[in-house]
């Protein structure tokens, strides 16, 4: 557990300065234009995103399949050496799907400063500080609600798997029928059921300081939630992935101080303990940072003109006192008319 956490902890140092060197780069060449430009080219990847992320549940459902269907063991053997092939590229495109998070919150903070027509993001006001802090604090409290969703659906299954074999005659001698449409009603339901409050953190919380302490606040709530967020999703979704790997090692056997354990070992029975910590961590809490970040700077980018007092007109959302001025300067910026014949 400890060595797991470790991982995932240290294993945020190396993309987070490739996506600062990013930023940066990308800024220094073309502006904000370069960042959406990079978040573009990152996105452009969607595609081996996909077939990555499937890779690893394909490679885990043939070794369950293979296990059911009493297959020789060699089979079930290449299929976890595949599965922790899985594991790792989809800890990979799952780094993919943060960076183009990271990049994309950055070419919305431009769009969400120009609508609001705030100057900028200062940090030495009271109340852009203490939002910065509540965004920090957001992806930790929804990455413990995400969690506690998938214990508390787990235990829901146990219970049912739990009640079938006491009331289905000859189910664990192999005879019996179980009920599976049960348990994919409890999966089911329980997903739909246990999205709502981490839905509508996400949701209300920039409605809520947008509104009551201001424009520049929600700036500085989205920044936190955004820097935080993509620590979580690195350090979550590594982690997983490094527990998840360490179990599937006991297959062909692990040496520890000279001596070799396997499958069964009491090394192993720690390392299921690992693994079942992973699950949540690499496949529910780890990549819904990603989302949770940008719909937290699109709904700020959402209410963004009300923010600033913007209204309607024929050319789209401007912001009145902000044209005026703009529309002095250029009649001030214009060369005088030369005065025609009459005038003379």
């Amino acid at each position: 557990m400890i060595a797991g956490l470790a991982t995932g902890m240290m294993s945020t140092w190396m993309p987070v300065l490739l996506f600062a060197g990013a930023i940066w780069g990308a800024y220094s060449l073309a502006g904000f234009y370069g960042v959406a430009i990079a978040a573009s080219a990152m996105m452009a990847t969607t595609a081996m995103q996909l077939a990555i992320d499937a890779f690893g549940p394909i490679a885990d459902n043939a070794g369950g399949i293979a296990e059911m269907s009493e297959l020789p063991k060699d089979v079930r053997e290449k299929t976890d050496v595949l599965d922790s092939v899985g594991n790792t590229t989809a800890a990979i495109g799952k780094g993919f799907a943060i960076a183009s998070a990271a990049l994309t919150a950055l070419a919305l903070f431009a769009a969400y400063v120009d609508f609001t027509g705030i100057e900028g993001i200062n940090i030495f006001k009271a109340d852009v500080l203490a939002a910065l802090f509540v965004g920090g604090m957001i992806p930790v409290v929804f990455s413990a609600l995400a969690m506690q969703s998938v214990g508390r659906a787990a235990m829901d299954m146990v219970n049912e798997v739990r009640r079938q074999f006491r009331e289905i005659p000859g189910l664990l001698e192999g005879t019996g029928k179980a009920e599976y449409g049960k348990c994919v009603e409890i999966s089911t339901k329980a997903a739909l059921r246990e999205m709502m409050p981490p839905g509508l953190i996400t949701i209300i919380t920039p409605i809520v300081i947008g509104f009551v302490m201001g424009p520049e606040a929600l700036g500085g709530y989205m920044a936190g939630v955004t820097v935080s967020g993509v620590m979580w999703a690195i350090f979550q979704s590594n982690a997983g992935g490094a527990w998840d790997n360490a179990k599937k090692s006991f297959e062909k056997g692990v040496e520890i101080d000279g001596k070799m354990y396997y499958k069964g070992s009491e090394p192993h029975k720690a390392a299921v303990t690992g693994d079942t910590v992973g699950d949540p961590f690499k496949d529910t809490s780890g990549p819904s940072m990603n989302i949770l970040i940008k719909l937290t700077c699109l709904v700020g980018l959402v209410i963004a003109p009300i923010l600033g007092g913007h209204t309607d007109t024929e050319m789209g959302s401007t912001a009145p006192e902000k044209h005026e001025i703009i529309q002095q300067q250029d009649a001030l910026q214009q060369p005088a008319a030369e005065p025609t014949d009459a005038e003379k």
